[in-house]
C-alpha cells in the first residue's frame, strides 16, 4: 500500500511540477515580459525549486561522448556489450584516426567497473569511468532498476549477482582483465573471484575495491548500525513493498527507490535544506555556474533505482548482521567462499579517510582474507580528507586516487609467472 501511496501522491504532484517549471520559464526568459515585472526573480526562483523538488528523476545519460587520450581527441561509443534480465554490461569504445592513440589504445589493459545496486543508477561512476578511459578499455555493470523487469523473469539474489559477475568475466576473458568495484559490490566481486580461483579457473590479474563493507565489524559507522539494531523479519516487513500494477514489474517485492532516498536526505537533513535554499539565492543572483551545479548533482542524487527485496534482505543478513564473509562461513550455491584460494590476483583496497558509510578498516579486512596472494602483490591507500564519494569522484579521485590505481594496474599486467611442473626423473634399470 505504501508504493501505492506514494505513486499516486507522485502523479497528483506531477501536473504542479509542470506548472512550476511553466512559470520559472515565463519570469526569468529573456524575451518575456513578466522577466520585467517586480519580484520576476524571486518568482521564477521559487517556482524551479518547487519544479525541482516536487519532480520525477529519470536515470541520467554518461554523457560521456570524447576524451582526451595522448593530446588527441578520441570519440568514445557506449554500447551494449551483453544484457541480462536484472543487468546490463556496457562497454566504453574509444575510436581515433591517429596512429599512435590507436597503439595506445589496443595495448591497453581492460577494467570490469562494478557499480553498486544500492539505491543510485551506476551513472554515479561517470567521473571514474571517465578518468579510466584515458589508459583502459572500460566495462561497466549497468544494473537494472527491479520495479521494471517483470515479475516473471524470477527472483534476484546475492548468489544471482556473483554468478552475474563471473559470467561478465569470462565473457570479458582474464587476460589483461582487472576488476574495480566501488562501496557494496567489494563483497561480491570478492566472493565472484574466490570461488572462480578454488574451482581452479583463471581470474583476473588484479582486484581493486574501494570504499566496501568487507567487514562491518570494524569501525562500524551508523549505516553499519542500522542494519544490526532490528532482526531481519523487520526489514522484510517494513522496508520492501510491491510494485504497484503501473509500472512493468508489477507485483515484484523490492525495496523502493524513494525510501531509499529518504533514508539518504535523513543521513544530513541540514545539509540538504541549506543547499536548496542556497540554490534559490544564487538563482535571484544569477550566478549561473552554482546553480549548473546544483541542479547536475541533485539530477544524479535525485535518480534513485528499486532494488529486488531478496537481493537487498541477503545484503542485510549476509553482510551486516551475519558477517559471513570474514568470519569464512558464506556459501553460495553450494561452495563455500574462500578468498585464501585466490593466488594469481593483485589486490589493493582503498578508503575515505572521513568515509562515513564504510568506516576505516573494512576494506582493509580484504588484506587479511586473501592470505595466498603474496605482500609483494597486496597495497592499501587511505585518502586523506576524502569521504565515501571522494575515493571514486571528484578532484581527489582525478588527482589522488586514480594515478595510484592506473600504476598499480600497469604493474600487475603481465600474466603471473606459474611454476613448471617438477620433471619426473625415471629410475635406471640393470638388466641381469
Amino acid at each position: 500500500m505504501l508504493y501505492q501511496s506514494h505513486e499516486i501522491n507522485r502523479a497528483l504532484l506531477e501536473p504542479w511540477s509542470y506548472w512550476a517549471e511553466a512559470v520559472s520559464q515565463m519570469y526569468s526568459a529573456p524575451g518575456s515580459w513578466l522577466s520585467q515585472v517586480p519580484c520576476s526573480q524571486e518568482l521564477a526562483a521559487g517556482a524551479e525549486l518547487f519544479h525541482r523538488i516536487g519532480k520525477d528523476y529519470e536515470k541520467p545519460e554518461f554523457g560521456i561522448h570524447s576524451i582526451e587520450v595522448k593530446g588527441a581527441e578520441c570519440a568514445v561509443l557506449e554500447k551494449v556489450a551483453m544484457e541480462k534480465s536484472f543487468c546490463r554490461l556496457l562497454r566504453f569504445k574509444r575510436f581515433s584516426d591517429d596512429a599512435k592513440v590507436v597503439e595506445h589504445l589496443h595495448a591497453s589493459p581492460t577494467v570490469l567497473v562494478v557499480a553498486p545496486l544500492s539505491g543510485h543508477h551506476s551513472t554515479l561512476l561517470r567521473d571514474t569511468v571517465k578518468s579510466l578511459l584515458h589508459d583502459h578499455k572500460v566495462y561497466l555493470t549497468d544494473w537494472t532498476d527491479a520495479r521494471m523487469v517483470a515479475k516473471d523473469a524470477g527472483a534476484f539474489t546475492l548468489d544471482d549477482y556473483i554468478a552475474y559477475l563471473q559470467e561478465f568475466i569470462r565473457f570479458i576473458g582474464t587476460d589483461h582483465l582487472h576488476v574495480i568495484s566501488v562501496c557494496q559490490p567489494t563483497v561480491p566481486a570478492l566472493a565472484a573471484v574466490s570461488l572462480m580461483a578454488a574451482r581452479g579457473e583463471p581470474t583476473p590479474r588484479s582486484m581493486v575495491m574501494m570504499g566496501g563493507p568487507i567487514d562491518t565489524r570494524q569501525s562500524p559507522t551508523a549505516v553499519n548500525n542500522l542494519a544490526t539494531r532490528r532482526p531481519l523479519e523487520w526489514f522484510e516487513q517494513n522496508v520492501t513493498h510491491v510494485v504497484p500494477g503501473n509500472l512493468p514489474g508489477a507485483g515484484r517485492r523490492v525495496y523502493p527507490g524513494f525510501l531509499q532516498h529518504l533514508g539518504f536526505i535523513a543521513m544530513n537533513p541540514e545539509r540538504h535544506a541549506t543547499s536548496h535554499w542556497d540554490f534559490y539565492r544564487d538563482l535571484v543572483k544569477g550566478d549561473q555556474d552554482t546553480t549548473a551545479a546544483h541542479r547536475r548533482f541533485y539530477d544524479e542524487y535525485n535518480a534513485v533505482l528499486d532494488m529486488p527485496a531478496e537481493y537487498y534482505l541477503d545484503c542485510i543478513r549476509i553482510v551486516f548482521q551475519e558477517h559471513l564473509l570474514p568470519r569464512g562461513l558464506w556459501d553460495v550455491r553450494g561452495e563455500r567462499v574462500d578468498p585464501s584460494k585466490i593466488r594469481d590476483t593483485a589486490i589493493m583496497t582503498i578508503e575515505g579517510e572521513l568515509d562515513d558509510i564504510s568506516g576505516a578498516g573494512q576494506t582493509r579486512a580484504a588484506h587479511g582474507l586473501c592470505s595466498g596472494v603474496p605482500q609483494s602483490k597486496q597495497t592499501h591507500l587511505t585518502v586523506d580528507g576524502a569521504g565515501h564519494y571522494g575515493i571514486f569522484s571528484g578532484q581527489r579521485w582525478r588527482t589522488q586516487v586514480y594515478p595510484q590505481v592506473r600504476d598499480f594496474i600497469a604493474t600487475n599486467d603481465k600474466a603471473p609467472k606459474r611454476k613448471a611442473p617438477a620433471k619426473k626423473i625415471a629410475k635406471k634399470t640393470t638388466r641381469r
